[in-house]
């Protein structure tokens, strides 16, 4: 069914005539109200939560007809005749379409409801003077006469079930014997007499296997598809594998701590667990399995480097000791362990006897303890508030990439927010520098905070609660180099005038000058750090 925006076009395009009569356009043999709509969408609708409005079909028509008329006197005609006025963004495009211009206009909803073309009054108007003539008049839906045969028709499509009830009658012998209006009544107290009944067996039975088919074929339908979604991940078999361990290895360590800890003592080696050892040994090693990464597993990828030398337990425990024993620290346990090394029997028996009374002293307890050196990397701490334009989820691309997303973009591209970030500053020569970036200063060390060089401040003082220096803004930007990041036409924050802030403000539509705006953070930080921090890398 062809819409009437179509019809008025092709209409207008091959210069037909379009009768108005009454509240009716007419376009030969089809017709439409004047009001009707059509679907060109009006400018300015149907965007930013604005509903969609339609031009109307008498709206376009005053257009066609005062299309020669400028717009300001064409929209004060519209006024006068109480017709909506085609918008003038829409003008140009609506007229193109119109006169055949073009085939089709941006503004055209092909989704929207068509309105319904209904017969022209004069084709009306025709019939009903050829009836006078003796020619019959179609029967209308609304008739008496209409509404039996239609019920007649609705009672036959449902198995002519009425007909069993009386099937002494036939069908003519009982329009002979009763009015219309007794068959409809009576049919209608045959169908309530019906719904009180119960159904029979044969009801019931019918009615159960075609919802059980029903239910039965949907459940397969169901099934089928989860199962081709189904993926296979552990087996019964599978699951007992170790990938990369020894069974032997792993195992009966676990065993002789759990007895050492039930004792409640650490013994340094078991004889069950030396002859363990001692045939592991003489196989040969298999080559070692890399595994994937485990969160609860990652005593495999500690090095040796990180106790600096010392033979520090890092898998030491208290548990099992006495009070005595933990307060008098690691003096007493050296005390009470044996200072000479244990020597095999069979190495003591080649020996001289005057060989194996007396030890070397161990290299380490030579060596005086030296302290661990602490961290270069400078931190940078910016506001938790989501309001702020510099959050954790854009932090990497402001002050590594000089480059500034908002942090709606960030969110819309699936990025994650880490609880800290690590970036590099690219410098010249190819050098880059790291820097620690973090929102919650509350987990900082007393050595961590002799590490932070800058803050980005959001306005209220409150940011600063709980802050070493007393909280004091005053005080703690003369230690740390303060930053303010905000929009160019928005106001300055009244305390950020007060405080010794550098202030960097971005412009919404010049969005070119954001490196050099930005870049001004990495200048007045090389300021402070030579001449507060020189210790830290910058």
């Amino acid at each position: 069914m062809a819409d009437v925006l179509s019809i008025l076009r092709q209409y207008n395009v091959s210069k037909k005539e379009i009768v108005e009569k009454d509240d009716q356009v007419i376009f030969g043999e089809f017709a439409w109200p004047k009001n009707a709509r059509t679907n060109y969408v009006a400018w300015g609708t149907g965007k930013f939560g604005v509903p969609k409005e339609y031009y109307t079909l008498d709206s376009i028509l005053f257009l066609l007809k005062n299309v020669s008329l400028q717009h300001p006197l064409y929209v004060k005609e519209a006024v006068e005749a109480n017709i909506n006025v085609v918008r003038r963004p829409d003008r140009k495009d609506l007229l193109a379409y119109l006169n055949g211009e073009s085939t089709t206009a941006a503004s055209i909803d092909k989704s929207a409801p068509l309105e319904i073309s209904q017969r022209p009054t004069q084709i009306k108007r025709t019939a009903d003077d050829a009836s006078g003539e003796g020619e019959k008049k179609k029967p209308r839906l609304e008739d008496p006469q209409v509404q039996i045969e239609k019920m007649n028709w609705i009672n036959k499509i449902d198995g002519g079930r009425e007909s069993s009830v009386l099937p002494s009658l036939g069908t003519s012998s009982l329009h002979q014997a009763m009015s219309q209006e007794k068959i409809i009544a009576l049919k209608a107290k045959i169908n309530a007499l019906k719904r009180t009944k119960i159904k029979g067996d044969d009801d019931l039975l019918r009615t159960g296997a075609l919802e059980q088919r029903t239910f039965v074929d949907a459940e397969v339908d169901v099934t089928r598809d989860i199962v081709s979604r189904e993926r296979l991940w552990r087996t019964r078999t599978t699951v007992l594998q170790s990938v990369g361990k020894q069974f032997a290895k792993n195992i009966f360590s676990i065993l002789q701590s759990i007895k050492a800890r039930e004792e409640g003592s650490q013994r340094s080696q078991n004889p069950s667990q030396s002859a363990v050892s001692v045939p592991q040994q003489a196989q040969p090693r298999a080559p070692q399995v890399m595994s994937a990464y485990s969160r609860y597993d990652q005593e495999r990828f500690k090095g040796k480097e990180e106790t600096e030398g010392f033979k520090i337990d890092t898998m030491g425990t208290y548990h099992g000791m006495t009070l005595k024993s933990v307060t008098e620290g690691a003096q007493a346990r050296k005390m009470q362990t044996p200072s000479t090394p244990q020597v095999p029997q069979q190495q003591m028996q080649q020996q001289p006897p005057q060989q194996h009374h007396t030890a070397p002293r161990p290299v380490a307890q030579a060596r005086l303890p030296t302290q661990k050196k602490g961290s270069r990397t400078p931190i940078i701490i910016i506001p938790a508030a989501s309001t702020s334009l510099i959050t954790m989820l854009n932090s990497k691309d402001i002050l590594q990439d000089l480059k500034f997303v908002s942090t709606e973009d960030k969110k819309a591209q699936g990025a994650k927010r880490d609880n800290e970030v690590l970036i590099h500053r690219r410098k010249e020569g190819g050098l880059t520098v790291p820097y620690r970036i973090i929102d919650n200063p509350l987990k900082l060390t007393p050595d961590d905070w002799e590490r932070v060089v800058a803050v980005f401040v959001q306005g209220p003082a409150w940011q600063f609660k709980s802050w070493p220096w007393n909280g004091n803004p005053v005080e703690i930007f003369s230690k740390v180099r303060a930053f303010h990041l905000k929009w160019n036409e928005l106001p300055l924050d009244n305390n950020v005038k007060k405080w010794s802030v550098h202030v960097m403000s971005l412009d919404r539509h010049r969005r070119h000058l954001d490196r050099a705006a930005l870049q001004q953070f990495w200048e007045q930080l090389d300021r402070h750090m030579i001449k507060n921090k020189p210790h830290l890398r910058y």
